[in-house]
């Protein structure tokens, strides 16, 4: 509580509003004496680190272990004692995104094997498809040169249509330009700068679809949207424990105690992430199990195609968008 000196000056230094009290009743501003001591401003500042520190904890241990607990809270009007749903999403992705950002994959040592790899699956691939060799060129990418001649004077079963030549242009551009590797570099470091927006994409159809298979005037999509909000705040929480966990370990070899730990850890958080959303569906609701737990499966696989679909489409943004 604010122990600062009320201004005897009945104006508000804020919207100049007429102060009966102390707090002004047109903006809310305290009337207090704007210039203050040292003192004053490292009470004022400790007094909101406890009150923030005390929320945070408070919103990160519902959010882990209570299933729409924070969502039911805010709802119900209780906002003070917890983080705001949109502030929680943004402190948790930011924290996770930063992370990510300092401590990269080891891309450099796994990529020739990736690039290895890639190439056995190809050869694999044709083998199994009984691909003739002179037909491989459906599976790489051709000189553009000799690609235009098929497409202006080759057989029209060779010709490709106009979108599929789209594309292999591009991706031939890509791939004359980079190696396997660079590709291989460039893609995941896109991938990671870009997955809060692919994130912020998915969220709104996430509480589009939970909108759809609940009674419309029982719940608005307001409702939705903060049960979504907390609920990819809770994904993006606990693979934030698992990637730190994950570091931490790494720090101390390969071969040691630590690495089974933090592999257990990750079994038990995955698990966790697979099954939260059907207590939490649950809960919120108020459904009976069986048809939450219907409704949890049923809107699981359609998110999870939906979302299959949109990352194939941000990979092929990526592809052929690398520069």
């Amino acid at each position: 509580m604010s122990h600062n000196k009320i201004r005897e000056d009945k104006t508000c230094l804020n919207c100049r509003h007429v102060v009966e009290q102390k707090f002004c009743p047109n903006c809310g501003q305290e009337n207090s004496d704007s210039r203050k001591t040292f003192h004053h401003l490292f009470v004022h500042f400790f007094e909101d680190l406890t009150h923030y520190e005390n929320a945070f904890w408070k919103t990160i241990k519902n959010l882990l272990f209570k299933p729409s607990t924070l969502t039911k809270e805010y709802l119900s009007g209780k906002r003070l004692s917890y983080l705001a749903p949109v502030r929680l999403y943004i402190f948790i992705s930011f924290i996770t995104f930063l992370l990510i950002a300092m401590f990269p994959g080891k891309v450099n040592e796994n990529s020739n094997k990736s690039e290895k790899d890639l190439d056995e699956a190809i050869a694999k691939t044709t083998k199994e498809l009984n691909i003739k060799k002179e037909d491989k060129k459906y599976f790489t990418f051709l000189n553009m040169k000799k690609f235009d001649s098929i497409q202006k004077y080759g057989k029209e079963e060779e010709k490709l249509n106009a979108s599929s030549y789209w594309f292999i242009e591009k991706a031939s551009h890509v791939t004359e330009k980079y190696t396997k590797k660079e590709i291989y570099t460039k893609f995941a470091e896109a991938f990671f700068h870009n997955l809060p927006k692919i994130l912020f994409i998915i969220m709104p159809f996430f509480a589009f679809f939970l909108w759809l298979f609940h009674n419309k005037k029982k719940w608005y999509y307001f409702d939705h949207g903060i049960f979504t909000l907390h609920y990819f705040s809770f994904l993006l929480l606990i693979f934030l424990i698992m990637f730190i966990i994950n570091k931490i370990a790494g720090l101390f070899g390969e071969d040691n105690p630590l690495t089974y730990v933090s592999s257990l850890i990750s079994i038990a958080g995955t698990i966790w992430m697979c099954y939260y959303f059907y207590p939490a569906h649950h809960r919120f609701y108020g459904e009976s199990r069986i048809v939450s737990f219907l409704k949890s499966v049923l809107l699981f696989i359609i998110n999870a195609l939906f979302i299959l679909f949109l990352l194939i489409l941000y990979v092929l943004y990526t592809f052929i968008n690398l520069h």
